[in-house]
């Protein structure tokens, strides 16, 4: 592996993440509005994917392959959040509004980190990708194509789950009401466990090139996130903000995370 063109194309990738990091905090501080990062959070993997097909060294397939699952995933997640938060733009989510009280009296010169961390955890978490794009192994591997088999399943596992609560949210018979309909029947947040499963199958792919190993990082980090710091804790506060009882309820009678079990 040629560490001089890994080092060229970090730098290409981190800098092309944080301006597009840097364009959307000057709109977010414009339209106060700062949950737009989350949309760029994901559309920011599929640049990355692009750069790397277009610059990386390795198997042309393989890229093509690797890059084309990165673009899909990032898209659909990116798009499926746009939609949302485009349909209240002036209205934050409550997660960022509470940021916003616990950062005054200079909410936005934090953000501008914020949103600069959220640039540098797309590159770090692209370290599947650099290392499969510097594969040359003219062949696939079974663990490729078992990978992308994963990728399926997560990515379909996350669509379904997104658009059932999006189908909930719709019927206004629901508003104030929590979601236990398909897989927020069995688990809490069934969208967060197919996200981690997506970022499993990513280190599989990667299993099948040199140091691939390494790239266990990615799902360890996304893992830590959702369970510890950004992704359910932050999540269900703001539920239990906005539903009480009703959430905690429903925390007693289903799995945080994985959707096939159900709690007793």
């Amino acid at each position: 592996m040629d560490s001089n063109s890994i080092t060229t194309l970090i730098i290409y990738c981190l800098v092309a993440c944080c301006l597009i990091m840097l364009t959307i905090w000057v709109w977010a501080n414009k339209i106060k509005n700062a949950g737009v990062v989350d949309i760029f959070w994901s559309y920011n993997f599929p640049v990355i994917a692009i750069i790397l097909f277009l610059l990386a060294p390795g198997f042309e397939p393989r890229k093509l392959l690797i890059c084309g699952m990165v673009i899909i995933a990032g898209l659909r997640l990116g798009t499926y959040i746009l939609i949302r938060t485009v349909s209240h733009l002036h209205e934050e989510e409550g997660r960022y509004q509470q940021l916003r009280k616990e950062w005054a009296p200079n909410p936005d010169r934090k953000f501008f980190w914020f949103f600069q961390m959220q640039a540098i955890s797309n590159v770090l978490l692209a370290v599947p990708f650099f290392i499969v794009v510097m594969n040359s192994d003219p062949e696939l591997s079974p663990l490729e194509y078992a990978g992308a088999g994963l990728w399926v399943i997560s990515v379909l596992g996350e669509a379904i789950a997104d658009w059932q609560l999006k189908k909930f949210k719709k019927d206004p018979q629901n508003k104030g009401k929590v979601c236990s309909k398909g897989l927020w029947n069995y688990s809490r947040h069934p969208n967060y466990f197919f996200q981690w499963l997506m970022w499993m199958s990513y280190f599989v792919f990667a299993l099948a090139s040199p140091y691939g190993y390494l790239a266990i990082i990615s799902p360890a980090i996304i893992l830590y996130l959702l369970l510890r710091v950004t992704g359910i804790p932050m999540t269900e506060e703001q539920s239990i903000r906005t539903k009480g009882e009703a959430f905690k309820r429903y925390q007693e009678s289903t799995s945080a995370f994985i959707p096939w079990f159900k709690k007793r």
